[in-house]
């Protein structure tokens, strides 16, 4: 079976999905919260959704939909640069995760790709550089997550960031303050989620990953 065309982003916090028309479900039509549009294959128009989503949040998800998904998806990258990242989920050897909280939310360390660095090159340094831990491990890849923003200079990117479960044994955490980060705490899971906090919600997925089975029996990894 083929896999499913679709391209997933999050514009302001909300989830943006493209998708080829032959793929559009009941399910995507009468979800609560879902808003879905056919793209009509003016790039103008594509710019529109994406402003109105930029100023302000009118619904949890937005899916578009067009015949060519290649162009589709090519239409609406146009829109923006791209830039690469590495990021970690971090486990340590007491069962808890590093949590940091910067900009008033609760997120993962995470950082660009430089150069000639590998994926697992620059979360290794990105965690190191934004938490101050030492003697990682980085293990499987998660998954990969898109978000937008804006440049100092107003210009749009999208962020499309590579995620990779990280081991450590537990050691202080020191917050990279110029990075505008004011806590790096370890937590289980079930305490980080035992009071409501404010985590963007592509941080959400990567964090729900850790409830699969598959992701438990990675979990039982030897720690240095």
């Amino acid at each position: 079976m083929e896999k499913p065309q679709i391209y997933k982003i999050y514009i302001n916090e909300v989830e943006v999905i493209l998708k080829p028309s032959s793929d559009i479900t009941l399910e995507d039509t009468v979800a609560a919260g879902s808003v879905v549009v056919k793209y009509t294959g003016n790039k103008k128009h594509l710019l529109d959704y994406i402003s109105i989503l930029e100023k302000s949040i009118k619904s949890e998800r937005l899916i578009i939909h067009f015949e060519d998904f290649i162009k589709l998806k090519a239409d609406f990258k146009s829109h923006f640069s791209e830039i690469e990242a590495g990021g970690g989920l971090v486990y340590n050897d007491k069962h808890e995760y590093l949590f940091i909280f910067r900009r008033g939310s609760w997120d993962l360390p995470k950082g660009k790709i430089e150069p000639n660095e590998s994926k697992k090159q620059a979360t290794a340094r990105e965690i190191e550089e934004e938490t101050g831990l030492k003697k990682l491990m980085i293990h499987d890849k998660l998954m990969i997550t898109r978000h937008t923003y804006r440049s100092n200079v107003g210009k749009r990117i999208i962020k499309k960031t590579h995620w990779y479960l990280v081991s450590t044994r537990k050691q202080p955490p020191i917050p990279q303050a110029n990075e505008d980060i004011e806590k790096a705490e370890w937590m289980t899971m079930q305490k980080f989620f035992s009071k409501k906090r404010q985590v963007y919600p592509n941080i959400l997925e990567v964090l729900h990953t850790q409830d699969t089975a598959e992701l438990k029996n990675k979990l039982q990894i030897k720690i240095r």
